[in-house]
């Protein structure tokens, strides 16, 4: 006989919510709890990246506070188990991720276990536990940085992943907190198809997965999600978006290297149709981006495909994920930084997928969506899925 557990998978880089402590936490708790309000789940898992922001040293302790405010709010009251990790330990080049996660346990869900690494074994969950600091001794949580070869040219990056290990009813799965490499400079990621960005990436997630799926213990059906910092494939998107264009690319003096690319439209007086240079990338007809959900531009975003022989994705119906505006009174506009991505993604095993009750197409069990898409979250916008996990509780 099938049961089912709802079932609330969030992921948020909350990094700007700390570089501007106050202004933009409340809103975005508030959004966070209509969620989970309007879904009832009786599972939630809550994957931050970021934690602390680029100020971490200066932040850490608001970010522990963010984390204590969602534990302890009239709104999470009837979760009565919550298990928390916090890597906040930036003292440990090394190892830092500066990844969060959190997981509530509704009171109607009875029958939930836990995995522990070290024995090997499955125990029931109980109470609040919350790690954080250093999570090297904690035995219900995996977490590892990406090895400095991933990405040379940087001295220290935090990108890594983290893991954790349920059984639901009888229903066992692997959640994984991800945070990839991002794009460093929009002029690199316009030379090659795909980017140098992207490849980068794909070694990344492909570590990830291998990690998560190898011999060290019995693989399970998984669900990744995080920031997988995917961009468009910026080459053939700006040869699209500047077919009708007079393209210039300007060099630097002294140097053969590229300092800006300018594209203007042929006839309208020249009027400059896209501006990219390494942090800027300012297209004049930014609705593209949000009409329709972006949707045209959903070619342009290659990065999942590669990965089509183990993930999955349900389709996407919301508009790129990043970067916004962090102006309060802009919540739908993007920043002209980076070309708008789905950075923000919920990724899973094609096993994870037979688990996933599908009802008749008018059925509101399974929903794909970002959490506060009219109001201001910072520079991402948190994706979330929601759906019924089957399980069979005899």
């Amino acid at each position: 006989m099938d049961t089912y557990a709802d079932v609330l998978l969030v992921t948020a880089n909350v990094g700007s919510l700390f570089d501007n402590v106050g202004e933009i936490q409340n809103e975005w708790l508030r959004e966070l709890y209509k969620t989970i309000h309007s879904h009832k789940p009786q599972f939630i898992a809550l994957h931050f990246q970021e934690v602390g922001g680029k100020d971490y040293m200066a932040n850490m302790g608001h970010a522990e506070n963010f984390f204590w405010i969602i534990e302890s709010s009239e709104e999470m009251k009837d979760y009565d188990r919550v298990c928390i990790y916090v890597d906040n330990q930036f003292q440990t080049e090394d190892s830092f991720t500066a990844l969060g996660s959190m997981y509530f346990i509704h009171k109607t869900l009875k029958n939930i276990q836990q995995y522990d690494f070290n024995v090997k074994d499955f125990k029931a969950v109980s109470g609040q536990t919350k790690h954080v600091g250093s999570l090297d001794g904690v035995s219900t949580v995996e977490k590892e940085k990406f090895p400095k070869n991933f990405w040379p040219d940087f001295k220290w990056s935090r990108k890594g992943f983290m893991r954790t290990r349920w059984i639901i009813h009888n229903q066992g799965l692997d959640l994984v907190n991800v945070h990839l490499f991002h794009d460093a400079s929009n002029l690199i990621a316009c030379k090659s198809s795909p980017s140098i960005y992207s490849a980068n990436r794909k070694n990344a997630l492909r570590y990830v997965i291998n990690r998560i799926s190898d011999s060290r213990y019995t693989p399970l059906p998984f669900f990744l999600f995080g920031d997988f910092n995917f961009r468009l494939d910026a080459l053939s998107l700006v040869q699209h978006l500047s077919t009708s264009a007079d393209v210039q690319t300007v060099k630097k003096d002294s140097s053969n290297e590229v300092e800006k690319i300018i594209c203007e439209e042929k006839d309208n007086d020249h009027q400059v149709l896209l501006h990219i240079e390494d942090k800027l990338f300012a297209y004049l007809h930014q609705a593209v981006f949000r009409e329709d959900n972006g949707r045209a531009l959903l070619k342009y975003d290659k990065e999942v495909a590669v990965f089509h022989d183990v993930i999955r994705e349900e389709d996407i119906e919301f508009p790129p994920s990043y970067p916004y505006s962090e102006e309060y009174t802009k919540p739908t506009r993007y920043m002209n930084t980076r070309c708008p991505a789905w950075c923000d993604r919920i990724l899973l095993s094609h096993t994870a997928q037979e688990f996933i009750h599908r009802g008749d197409d008018g059925d509101k069990s399974l929903v794909y969506d970002t959490v506060g898409p009219n109001v201001c979250m910072g520079d991402h916008k948190p994706v979330f899925l929601f759906f019924s996990l089957k399980t069979n509780d005899h």
